[in-house]
């Protein structure tokens, strides 16, 4: 539990930039920050590689992975927040997304971690449910889906679900998975993706943890490096991201979490400047793709 005097500073913090977020959601006729026109012909999601991962802002990462697209955590909205009227109140994207929704390629498998707003969004879920496309999330967190899915299935730490030759196992990371005050029996989830084709580690939210030194070695893992001033009770610093990945023996780390949403105080270039410098000499072993941008082994 984090300290009196870091529980002030999140109400400070809080208080600094909920009030306007939530202004603003509510006036009629202000113009969201959409989405950004494609750069790039649809084609381009024709890989060949057998493994693909593009980052789409905050912690939602489109994956190309034993032969199947795998959508992690999709938050492909203007906001983040409940829904009141219609509309999604809360906080606003700082950038657009890269990618319009209606442009991905058919997703096989959608896995969230837990359901806070910002990586359970029903509304990017009802925009992928469909035939064809199944769910993973963690424990009691499968009623706040819309419907349309193929299937949604629930697990928790130690256990593990396949879907034609993929097997997905979730981890326990340090964070909880309330979507609203009250309802802390929800589960949260990291994952661990294994194939023919080689293996992933999401680690979705969480604090600085040993929980998964024991997990690896992966080909690549995806950590948090943002939000965490003042919530490094909650998400790790760019340094702890480092120790966690470099612990777990992983090639490569593709860092997410960060400069998408106002959810921290430190500025907006600090994480990956942070975490470059911890990385030093072995900086290379870090993924470095914009938001949108495709990245192979």
């Amino acid at each position: 539990m984090p300290k009196a005097e870091s529980i002030a500073k999140m109400i400070r913090s809080g208080l600094r930039r909920y009030p306007r977020h939530l202004t603003e959601s509510l006036m009629v006729g202000l113009p969201p920050r959409g989405v950004a026109a494609s750069a790039q012909p649809d084609d381009r999601f024709a890989f060949p590689d057998p493994m693909s991962a593009i980052w789409l802002g905050h912690a939602t990462v489109l994956l190309r992975f034993s032969g199947r697209w795998i959508l992690i955590d999709p938050v492909l909205g203007d906001r983040i927040g409940p829904r009141v009227a219609g509309r999604t109140v809360g906080l606003a994207r700082q950038e657009p997304a890269p990618i319009d929704p209606r442009r991905l390629p058919r997703i096989d498998l959608v896995l969230v971690s837990h359901a806070h707003f910002d990586h359970l969004d029903i509304p990017s879920l009802r925009t992928l449910a469909g035939p064809g496309t199944a769910a993973i999330t963690a424990r009691g967190t499968a009623e706040l889906f819309p419907p349309g899915f193929d299937k949604v299935t629930e697990i928790g730490p130690g256990e593990s679900a396949r879907l034609r030759g993929l097997r997905v196992t979730a981890h326990q990371p340090d964070h909880w998975g309330a979507r609203y005050a009250l309802d802390r029996w929800r589960g949260c989830n990291a994952y661990m993706l294994e194939s023919d084709d080689g293996r992933v580690f999401f680690a979705g939210d969480t604090a600085d943890t040993r929980a998964f030194d024991d997990a690896g070695p992966v080909d690549l893992s995806v950590f948090g490096v943002g939000a965490y001033d003042p919530w490094e009770h909650a998400h790790s610093t760019p340094e702890q991201a480092w120790r966690m990945a470099m612990d777990m023996r992983s090639d490569r780390l593709l860092p997410v979490h960060h400069s998408t949403f106002d959810l921290g105080e430190e500025p907006r270039a600090e994480p990956i400047e942070r975490l470059l410098a911890v990385a030093g000499p072995d900086a290379g072993a870090i993924v470095r793709a914009q938001a949108g941008e495709i990245w192979t082994p």
